[in-house]
């Protein structure tokens, strides 16, 4: 196997865990969504947001100027719509039930709606449109037609990576936390997620 190829995996994978490793507001989305409906779907939510950064990891590498060009000049309103989002995410923790009120909930259902929130959350932050297009765009323009693939795949691995780990640990932490522990770290997540949310529409008002 080239090593060339090898190194460009992982050189992508620590893009991908670079990025996905600062605790914002789809961490603190994945933390709240272990500790109230358990790992499977607190796992689904960082696997949403992993596939979002392969997406934009591909239009980065295979360069697709059609799509960036729309992206980037979409920027406000998807800045607009995640914010939006986030406002609802907000609402649904603040008044969410508790781990044993939602603990018979069906965990495919759940874990696909978690998995399909994340996605579209990612693929509406704007920091993640500039920084996968300017990171992969100067990639690819040195690297051979076989290179996209492993870049993507590396960027997916080093995203999926990060959230396995904090998803493990925040469900070993689960274990020990009482349920007034528990609703008083997701209202607290409601704020941030909030506060996440106002200082998205501030940046764009500043813009």
């Amino acid at each position: 196997m080239n090593t060339s190829l090898i190194f460009l995996f992982f050189k992508s994978a620590l893009i991908g865990l670079s990025i996905a490793a600062p605790v914002g507001p789809i961490g603190l989305l994945c933390i709240q969504r272990t500790l109230d409906y358990g790992p499977r779907v607190g796992l689904a939510t960082g696997l949403g947001a992993a596939t979002a950064d392969a997406t934009y990891g591909a239009i980065g590498a295979f360069g697709v100027t059609a799509l960036i060009t729309l992206l980037t000049g979409a920027r406000p309103l998807l800045a607009v719509g995640g914010a939006l989002f986030l406002l609802w995410l907000a609402w649904s923790a603040w008044h969410g039930a508790g781990p044993r009120q939602v603990a018979a909930v069906e965990g495919g259902v759940q874990g696909w709606h978690a998995f399909g929130g994340t996605f579209l959350l990612t693929m509406s932050n704007p920091a993640t449109i500039l920084s996968f297009i300017a990171v992969f765009s100067s990639l690819a323009g040195s690297m051979s037609t076989a290179s996209p693939a492993w870049m993507i795949a590396g960027v997916f691995f080093g995203s999926a990576a990060w959230w396995f780990v904090l998803v493990g640990m925040v469900g070993r932490a689960r274990e020990r936390l009482q349920a007034a522990h528990l609703r008083w770290i997701r209202r607290g997540s409601a704020l941030l997620l909030a506060g996440f949310a106002a200082y998205q529409l501030m940046s764009l008002a500043r813009a």
